[in-house]
């Protein structure tokens, strides 16, 4: 399952960003907000969509905001969720094949409407490595959440 959800900053792309993955025969379950609020806090989204998103290791999640800084720190927060922060494509790729990143997330002031479609295709499209020392630093992070 792929999920997102936004702030009000980021409301207007999501509803892009939802068209876009319809077209590309993705569904995506919108977390919300539903109607737009200049005064809703980034952590009421950014919690239940991690939660989500790390109940199950098939799960992807994408979040916005404005700078996507406060989302990665929100959403980081929750155990077994991996926030990425990615403003260009290879960071997608990155985050996907050496951070086992399940979320990501984007800056809807500093990126365009056109390469954050190309940033999503790419996280998705792209699967981690399987190499030993990618697994290991996963792996250690995993033990750290268990402390």
């Amino acid at each position: 399952m792929i999920y997102i959800a936004a702030d009000h900053a980021g409301f207007e792309p999501k509803k892009e960003i939802i068209n876009y993955l319809k077209k590309e025969d993705i569904q995506a379950t919108d977390l919300g907000p539903k109607v737009f609020n200049p005064k809703d806090d980034y952590p009421d989204f950014a919690f239940p969509l991690a939660q989500k998103t790390a109940a199950d290791q098939k799960n992807k999640g994408i979040l916005l905001c404005r700078s996507g800084i406060g989302m990665a720190i929100a959403a980081n927060k929750v155990k077994g969720a991996r926030a990425a922060l990615c403003l260009f494509v290879k960071q997608a790729q990155k985050a996907r094949e050496h951070n086992d990143a399940n979320i990501i997330v984007l800056a809807a002031d500093f990126i365009s409407q056109q390469d954050i479609k190309k940033i999503i295709k790419k996280f998705l499209e792209t699967k981690f490595s399987s190499e030993e020392k990618h697994i290991r630093r996963v792996k250690k992070i995993e033990e750290f959440e268990k402390k």
